[in-house]
């Protein structure tokens, strides 16, 4: 049973640290204002695309709430976690532009122009990265926080991975005989199973090591950062191994889905405990879903097919974890660092 005092104790410790100064909160202000006006224009182009205005599916779309809404809140909370270089700062002034140019390159139809186009997200995706192998050399894995500051390095490299299958994708590009949506579909992967999962995962790995409780989610955390690149290269060595690392990737997040929902139920904003549960349990029907497909796929069964899995999966994935994962860890990192200002009686 837990004392007074402990519980105090734990209130004490701010999560994350927030608002170490003047540019940093400027920051998390300017992270809102992106994600929030990048909400409107993905709102606008699905409304689009639904009126046959742009001739954009499902996938095109769940790829541009990457770049609009879900990548400017992941940099905020990476920076809240590992710090920031000159390389992050330089991809942030460069964020809008970039997702602008993305929205472009998707209604393009795929050709020269909308490749060129898709580059300006890939330049936004290089610096990002930049910044992630300096801090990958930095950063410790037994280190107390290093294992969340290298997995935010790994987060960052991941979207150089998506940015330049999204380029491949709006050049018309085959690489390696893979054809579409494969290809867009791998710029999605990285985007969110890659860079917004470990995000996520990063400062759920963090809470957990203020409460002392690491240990076996490192190796969860481990795994979540290092299978997205197994189940990629599932496609081009064997449909087994394909299936094998997405089932792995899926336990493995359903995992972290369950000490999401324990680091929601913790957490000392109330809002934030409601972002994050309901993060916690999107994700966890999402991964069922995908281990589902995994198997569907190898046995040649067209029970669930890649619309379907867009309209389920990729919503419960990018709205109902990414989006609200990622909200919740940044409300709550406010709310922790704003009562450590005031002192512990101010919660």
């Amino acid at each position: 049973m837990e004392t007074s005092l402990q519980r105090r104790s734990e209130r004490q410790i701010p999560l994350l640290p927030f608002g170490q100064g003047r540019n940093d909160k400027q920051q998390h202000l300017w992270a809102a204002g992106s994600a929030t006006i990048g909400a409107a224009v993905w709102a606008g182009t699905a409304v689009a695309a639904r009126a046959g205005i742009a001739r954009m599916g499902s996938v095109e779309l769940i790829f541009l709430f990457a770049p609009l809404v879900v990548v400017p809140l992941g940099m905020a909370l990476g920076r809240a976690i590992s710090g920031w270089g000159w390389c992050e700062g330089a991809a942030s002034r460069l964020q809008p532009l970039g997702a602008a140019l993305a929205v472009i390159a998707m209604w393009l139809p795929p050709g020269r122009n909308a490749g060129l186009a898709a580059l300006g997200w890939m330049l936004v995706c290089v610096l990002l990265a930049g910044g992630g192998v300096v801090e990958l050399i930095r950063a410790s894995w037994l280190d107390a926080g290093g294992g969340a500051r290298a997995t935010i390095a790994i987060a960052k490299i991941d979207l150089t991975v998506g940015g330049a299958w999204l380029v491949a994708s709006r050049l018309g590009m085959r690489p390696m005989g893979i054809q579409e949506p494969i290809g867009l579909l791998t710029a999605v992967h990285f985007h969110f199973a890659g860079f917004t999962t470990a995000t996520i995962a990063a400062a759920t790995l963090l809470f957990a090591e203020k409460r002392g409780q690491q240990l076996w989610l490192k190796r969860v955390v481990a795994l979540i950062v290092g299978l997205p690149y197994l189940v990629a290269a599932g496609f081009l060595i064997s449909p087994a191994l394909k299936m094998g690392a997405a089932l792995m990737f899926s336990a493995s997040v359903a995992a972290l889905a369950l000490l999401l929902r324990d680091g929601g139920r913790r957490a000392h904003d109330a809002t934030a405990r409601v972002l994050l549960q309901v993060a916690s349990a999107a994700v966890f029907a999402g991964m069922v879903l995908s281990g589902a497909y995994a198997v569907a796929d190898f046995v040649g069964s067209d029970v669930l097919t890649i619309p379907q899995m867009a309209r389920t999966h990729g919503i419960l994935n990018a709205v109902g974890f990414c989006l609200l994962g990622l909200l919740g860890w940044l409300v709550e990192g406010a709310r922790t660092e704003g009562a450590s200002e005031h002192g512990p009686e101010g919660l």
